[in-house]
C-alpha cells in the first residue's frame, strides 16, 4: 500500500458514498486509475465493505454501556458457547476477547438505562461461564471509527 491507497481509504472512511469522480479528485488521480485502485483494494481484502452510519437513538440504541466480563470457567467449550450467545444479541454492537483481565470487553447499546438493566440481568448474566460483570457508562463519545457518531473530532 502506498500513500495514494491510504488516501483512498481515508476518504472512503470519511464518506463511502462519494462518487468515484469525487474520490479521484480528493486523492489527486483521474477517475479510471482511482477506480482500478479501489477495485484492487477490494479484491485484496483490504477494503472489506461499506457501511451506513445512523443516529443510534433512532433505532433505540442511544444508550451505550461499556461492559467488562470475566469468566469463571475458561474451558474452550464454555468460552465458545459464551461467544456464540453473546454476539447473537443485537444489543451487543462490539465485543473483544482480551488477553489478561477482564476476559471480554463489550459495547452494548440499548434504548435507556432501564432497557440495559433488563438486558444485563436477563441475558448477559445468564451467559455460560460469567463470573464477574462490570458496567461503565460513557459521559461523551469524543471520537469513533464512524465520524458521524463522534461528538467532537
Amino acid at each position: 500500500m502506498d500513500t495514494i491507497d491510504r488516501a483512498i481509504i481515508h476518504q472512503l472512511r470519511l464518506n463511502c458514498r462519494q462518487s468515484n469522480l469525487e474520490l479521484a479528485d480528493a486523492v489527486g488521480l483521474s477517475p479510471s486509475p482511482c477506480l482500478r485502485r479501489v477495485k484492487r483494494l477490494e479484491d485484496e481484502g483490504i477494503i472489506t465493505g461499506y457501511h451506513a452510519s445512523f443516529l443510534p437513538s433512532a433505532v433505540d440504541q442511544g444508550f451505550e454501556v461499556l461492559v467488562e466480563i470475566s469468566l469463571d470457567s475458561h474451558y474452550p467449550a464454555t468460552t465458545t458457547q459464551f461467544e456464540v450467545e453473546l454476539v447473537s444479541y443485537p444489543e451487543v454492537i462490539e465485543a473483544r476477547r482480551m488477553f489478561g483481565s477482564p476476559d471480554f470487553e463489550v459495547v452494548v447499546a440499548t434504548k435507556d438505562l432501564a432497557a440495559y438493566e433488563l438486558f444485563m440481568t436477563s441475558k448477559l448474566l445468564a451467559l455460560p461461564g460469567v463470573g464477574k460483570l462490570y458496567s461503565r457508562f460513557p459521559m461523551v463519545l469524543i471520537k469513533s471509527a464512524s465520524p458521524s457518531r463522534s461528538r467532537r473530532s
